[in-house]
């Protein structure tokens, strides 16, 4: 297996042949951190992303024998609002099939699409952040650089929330169907709760996992646009232990002009 490393500003880009070694060689570096971590804390904190892009990721951490599952706490980074954590399309639902209910996880903090009040939820969800500090970040891009659920016309780099309701553009939407999550553009919801991008930035090690031909572009962006909340997957470039995994096919315009 030949993998291709380069760095841009201060983003480590590790490119592989197809989305399979990508993520288990995204899943081995991050149990080792965890199992690294675990040496010198009680509990480590870790944010998980909820998409088809993290599949092969999350399947060989779920088999990982080095990581004490006993001391990791876990959040997840966004959910649709409405969606309850049974619902087969939430963001917690995925997570539970593809990794919590596979390991002996000591704890899930899981965001409640469906609480009555969204508000007080938003701020429930921040203050636990804030009072347990997160290690690592593992996570996606979007087909339009969004990184949870900060699409362009929201996304704040500066955003004094660490968690916030967000209207869906319609790209964001539409990636929806295009990852099989949901049958038509219509069925997806319209509004989710989404962890702000200074709460994300905040964990101390970022994974990046980006396979796919559907994210070239957005690939693309990330690497050479400017640092700017119209594509704010840029802001990745700026954090000092951030890692991201791609594939030849989400890597393929990176050699040319788009």
């Amino acid at each position: 297996m030949e993998v291709e490393e380069n760095k841009i500003e201060q983003l480590l880009v590790r490119t592989y042949d197809d989305r399979k070694q990508l993520g288990k060689d995204a899943a081995e570096m991050v149990s080792k951190k965890i199992q690294e971590l675990q040496q010198n804390k009680d509990y480590v904190y870790i944010i998980f992303a909820s998409a088809p892009s993290q599949n092969e990721f999350l399947e060989t951490l779920a088999k990982a024998t080095n990581i004490d599952w006993k001391k990791v706490v876990a959040f997840h980074m966004d959910e649709y609002i409405g969606l309850d954590l049974a619902h087969p399309q939430s963001f917690g639902y995925f997570l539970k099939e593809n990794l919590f209910d596979k390991v002996p996880i000591h704890h899930v903090h899981y965001i409640q699409g469906d609480s009555s009040n969204i508000e007080e939820e938003c701020e429930r969800y921040e203050q636990l952040l804030r009072t347990y500090p997160v290690d690592i970040v593992c996570m996606g891009i979007g087909e339009n650089t969004h990184i949870a659920f900060n699409d362009p016309h929201v996304a704040n780099f500066d955003d004094p929330y660490w968690v916030k309701i967000v209207d869906l553009d319609d790209k964001s939407r539409q990636q929806q169907v295009n990852d099989g999550c949901f049958n038509s553009f219509d069925d997806v919801p319209t509004h989710a709760i989404t962890l702000t991008v200074p709460a994300l930035l905040q964990g101390k090690f970022l994974y990046c996992m980006v396979p796919g031909k559907n994210k070239a572009r957005a690939v693309y962006q990330t690497l050479y646009e400017g640092v700017d909340s119209r594509y704010p997957s840029t802001i990745l470039r700026t954090h000092q232990n951030a890692h991201l995994f791609i594939d030849r096919e989400s890597a393929q315009y990176l050699h040319k002009s788009v």
